[in-house]
């Protein structure tokens, strides 16, 4: 975590986790009616699962909010 926390010192943090974001999405998307199984996939399925209901909950609660 302490790795993760240094990210905020970048000049640009966004740039560096945004794309890794976007494939842990994609990948999980891609295997997720898979009949084999990835390893780290399934703590990776919930780990995006996670963010994708904050990110609606973000985004309803701005919906309401306007």
């Amino acid at each position: 975590m302490q790795k993760l926390r240094s990210l905020a010192e970048l000049e640009d943090p966004e740039s560096v986790v945004v794309p890794i974001l976007v494939d842990a999405i994609l990948l999980v998307e891609a295997y997720r009616g898979a009949r084999h199984q990835v390893t780290q996939l399934p703590e990776l399925t919930d780990a995006v699962d996670a963010l994708l209901r904050e990110i609606t909950i973000v985004e309803k609660s701005k919906e309401w909010a306007a």
